[in-house]
């Protein structure tokens, strides 16, 4: 043990533990390097393959929310107003009711309120037949068959990739946000809201990603991709006061609902979570 001799102002000898000091020195370093780089929370487990983290974003004025999940752990589902009582929920009631961990929105609807605007599958229940041009963007999960990857998320214009869905039970086109290998495939633009994303990164975990903070969406996937999250594709499933995301967990419980939407709902007031038809959930399998 090293121990440093000093005189104090009164004159008292003193003595500091130079090992002791040497550590609290390095503990302040690595908060300081967390706080300055926004990396204040770690991963913090909900269930088994269900992980959250929340990353201030923009200086600490917004928060961005990810759940990450092991699909080959957890079980992904499709719940559909439609395939039920036709009564649209809130992302918060369809985890209440359906014994969910966490939930987002499956893509956005139709006048109808309950029909998804790309192309909807739900195991022999099909949603909507008619695949939409401008969505290039497909997530599939629980596979027909045995040695398939639990969940995919593939491009339209991919023919050999895109084949591989009718391999899966669960099928939802969305307007793409990620190509590829994480390629930002949106041009600047002035329009900004709240966004609900799904992803998945190059380990295949599916991402449910939430921010009330607006973004441009070129803006919003560079966010993503600054973070390190191995982000490789990824899918809008909402926008404004009806994106959402909801977490029913032990140790979490939280409600999350977007607001500004450019042209639509110009303002950030929006403070209560609007039902919505259909959701990807989450529960343990």
């Amino acid at each position: 043990m090293v121990f440093v001799e000093y005189e104090m102002d009164d004159g008292k000898q003193g003595h500091i533990d130079v090992k002791k000091l040497l550590l609290s020195l390095a503990l302040i370093v690595l908060i300081s390097v967390y706080s300055s780089t926004g990396y204040t929370e770690l991963w913090k487990n909900l269930a088994n393959g269900i992980e959250y983290r929340l990353f201030p974003i923009n200086s600490g004025v917004g928060n961005l929310h990810i759940v990450k999940i092991d699909p080959t752990q957890a079980k992904l589902t499709l719940l559909l107003a439609s395939e039920h009582d036709k009564r649209l929920r809130t992302a918060a009631q369809w985890c209440e009711e359906y014994n969910l961990i966490a939930a987002i929105n499956a893509g956005m609807f139709q006048g109808d309120y309950l029909t998804n605007v790309g192309y909807l599958k739900n195991g022999s229940y099909i949603q909507n037949k008619r695949w939409k041009s401008q969505y290039k963007s497909v997530l599939a999960f629980d596979p027909t068959g045995s040695g398939l990857p639990s969940a995919i998320m593939v491009d339209v214009e991919n023919h050999s990739d895109l084949r591989n869905i009718h391999d899966y039970a669960s099928v939802i086109q969305n307007l793409r946000l990620m190509k590829g290998r994480g390629v930002n495939v949106w041009s600047k633009s002035d329009r900004k809201w709240s966004e609900a994303a799904v992803g998945m990164d190059k380990g295949g975990h599916v991402l449910f990603v939430f921010s009330r903070y607006p973004f441009t969406m070129r803006e919003f996937n560079e966010v993503i991709k600054s973070l390190d999250l191995g982000v490789v594709s990824m899918m809008h499933v909402e926008g404004g006061p009806l994106a959402s995301l909801s977490i029913r967990a032990k140790d979490v419980m939280i409600d999350l609902t977007g607001s500004y939407e450019s042209d639509v709902h110009p303002d950030d007031t929006n403070n209560i979570q609007w039902p919505i038809p259909n959701i990807i959930g989450v529960r343990v399998k």
